[in-house]
């Protein structure tokens, strides 16, 4: 079993999602999307901007590596009435049967940064862009003080130290990275650009219960939590965390939560 898929399907990421749609919507909006472009949404989940996409007139395609997203993307699709958007199976770092030049703009919002092997990742990305296309990515950002670095931060203290030869997804959010993975990909220096842009987790549920979907569907926090409860420290892990939730909501109610995250927006073209 691969198991960066094994890690997306172990939960349920959509639960998360939906405190991500009005954030993923507004992203969308900013791109610039014009009707009948073809549009790839790389590490899409469960559609949270390739259906506001579609939305727009693009055609769509979506890939994510965790079978339970893809059919809870295709789901979603269905009962929106989309004729113009479809999630398959794939992999960020070989995206096989998808032909070179097929899409004016490939998008991944903290999707294929979590993919092994980013020099592929950024191959793959480059060789199905259209000459004078875009590829736009939104990245985490290693030690950032806002919510998403945080949590994986707190969680990767509590975790097994990771196999030899893994490259932490987080250095997907350093510019100098970023560069680096695109020039070998064959993008000249001058053509990336980056942007700090804020993304905003917002729903009806306190921050307590909003750690509790990341501790029972996130498969990171997930396995920091099954790490802890081993060593006898899951109850230092919760409450590192609830204190991180309660302290970064800015909702002004108990039982609301809106947590703004910074992200590095990535923008190369083609």
């Amino acid at each position: 079993m691969n198991p960066n898929k094994a890690l997306w399907e172990k939960g349920d990421f959509t639960r998360l999602a939906e405190t991500m749609r009005e954030s993923g919507t507004a992203l969308v909006d900013k791109l610039g999307i014009a009707k009948g472009i073809k549009v790839l949404d790389l590490g899409c989940g469960d559609g949270t901007t390739a259906i506001p996409a579609a939305k727009l007139g693009a055609d769509v395609l979506g890939v994510d590596i965790a079978s339970n997203l893809v059919a809870a993307g295709n789901k979603r699709i269905k009962e929106e009435g989309l004729s113009n958007c479809s999630i398959q199976e794939g992999d960020a770092t070989n995206l096989e049967g998808i032909e070179d030049e097929s899409f004016d703009l490939v998008v991944s919002i903290f999707g294929a940064m979590f993919a092994p092997k980013p020099f592929d990742v950024a191959k793959e990305m480059v060789r199905v862009t259209k000459r004078g296309g875009r590829i736009v990515m939104g990245n985490w950002i290693p030690g950032d003080p806002t919510l998403v670095a945080q949590i994986l931060k707190i969680s990767s203290a509590y975790t097994p130290a990771p196999p030899e030869g893994f490259i932490s997804p987080m250095l997907w959010g350093v510019e100098s990275n970023v560069i680096e993975r695109f020039e070998a990909a064959g993008v000249p220096k001058e053509n990336i650009s980056f942007s700090k842009e804020t993304f905003t987790f917002s729903g009806p549920l306190s921050p307590a219960n909003f750690l509790g979907r990341f501790k029972d569907y996130y498969g990171p926090t997930m396995n920091a939590f099954e790490a802890a409860e081993k060593n006898g420290k899951a109850a230092q892990l919760q409450q590192e965390l609830e204190a991180l939730f309660i302290s970064q909501n800015q909702s002004g109610r108990e039982n609301a939560t809106s947590i703004p995250a910074t992200f590095l927006r990535v923008t190369v073209k083609r």
